[in-house]
């Protein structure tokens, strides 16, 4: 069935190679490929079997159990999952980065050259906040980049990179950088009930929490057609803490925040230091009420000073998507909203499959002014 099914896809049939930290994802991805390419055999899937191994040392291997021969392959991980453990030295140890990293080379050493075509899905770019080198200093994202082409990777798709210039360094390689800004704001007006009245009246302000977020910022602000303001974050150059330069002071700049909702806006929350201190100067100047909108959320430090500033209603909701690994504790708060992006990643490899322009796809504007207006 599958050659038959295939014969017309111009690099073949398409497989997915979906490593364990990105497991859920991949099978609503699965799923929803299905329904796009109209298959009804509940026991097919585009999912390639494959073993995981991690030894007692804290080496791994990949094994690929089926056929992958002429296949379209499309490898899925996400980085940042921290939810996955194993044994090491009888010590239970936390699959990292670096790790999960080296899986996805690991998946294209299995191959072997037998695929017809290799594509790395990361929706978490690896090592995304070292791209840039202001000193001496490792620049581990272009590294990274540079041994998928020198592995024979023919493109590479993420979710709103930390900075897209990091496409530089793989100037002859396809680097699809995707924005979930339609699919937040979908939900974000959806589940806040907010009404095009509101929106005409400007009820709302745009917030960019530096500098580095201010385009993202004024991209929501234009489609919205909303306000805008900024924070400018001072920082203490004279000292490292914990890998960066401790933030001195969070100066607002902008409209005054009297009696309006607050969107702050910005590509993820590590701790979330910034954002919640953002949110007590928002609120302590009239603000009514405060969200926050992000691609991914980390909640390096845990979720708990979240639930304590949404009890004191100093923030409403977080918005962010499914592209990285949030624990199940977090995901049952009832200040964390999750966009799903299944299905907008499974259009995206159904058009890469069949060579259909992407243009569409990137481009949100349209998409966003559409959802707005209903």
């Amino acid at each position: 069935m599958s050659e038959e099914f295939f014969s017309d896809t111009p690099y073949g049939e398409l497989g997915l190679i979906v490593l364990k930290s990105c497991c859920q994802l991949g099978k609503e991805v699965d799923e929803f490929l299905k329904e796009q390419y109209g298959i009804k055999d509940p026991d097919f899937t585009f999912i390639t079997d494959i073993s995981e191994v991690r030894f007692s040392n804290g080496e791994g291997k990949v094994t690929i159990n089926e056929t992958v021969r002429g296949k379209d392959i499309y490898i899925l991980a996400d980085i940042g999952n921290y939810g996955l453990t194993y044994k090491m030295y009888g010590m239970e140890t936390r699959i990292g980065p670096d790790e999960h990293f080296a899986d996805i080379k690991r998946v294209i050493s299995a191959i072997n050259g037998k695929a017809r075509r290799i594509n790395v899905i990361m929706p978490l770019m690896y090592s995304s906040r070292q791209h840039r080198r202001k000193a001496r200093e490792s620049l581990d994202n272009a590294m990274a980049l540079h041994e998928l082409e020198h592995m024979g990777v023919h493109g590479i798709y993420t979710f709103d990179v930390h900075d897209p210039n990091v496409q530089n360094a793989i100037p002859l390689l396809t680097f699809e950088n995707i924005y979930p800004t339609a699919e937040i704001v979908k939900n974000f007006v959806e589940n806040e009930n907010i009404t095009q009245d509101e929106l005409e009246k400007k009820d709302m302000i745009i917030i960019s929490p530096d500098t580095g977020a201010m385009a993202r910022a004024v991209y929501y602000s234009n489609v919205l057609k909303q306000d805008i303001g900024i924070f400018y974050k001072r920082r203490d150059y004279s000292k490292i803490v914990d890998g960066k330069n401790p933030i001195v002071e969070h100066k607002y700049i902008g409209k005054d925040v009297t009696d309006k909702d607050i969107l702050i806006v910005d590509d993820m929350i590590a701790s979330g230091e910034s954002v919640l201190d953002i949110c007590s100067q928002l609120k302590e100047q009239g603000a009514k009420r405060v969200y926050a909108a992000v691609s991914f959320s980390l909640f390096t430090e845990g979720p708990a000073k979240f639930d304590e500033f949404y009890e004191k209603g100093l923030l409403d909701a977080v918005y962010s998507t499914n592209l990285t690994y949030v624990p199940e504790e977090v995901k049952n708060r009832p200040w964390f909203k999750q966009v799903n992006m299944s299905k907008l990643l499974a259009t995206f490899i159904h058009h890469i499959n069949l060579d259909i322009s992407l243009s569409g796809l990137l481009d949100k504007t349209r998409g966003i002014k559409r959802i707005v207006k209903k």
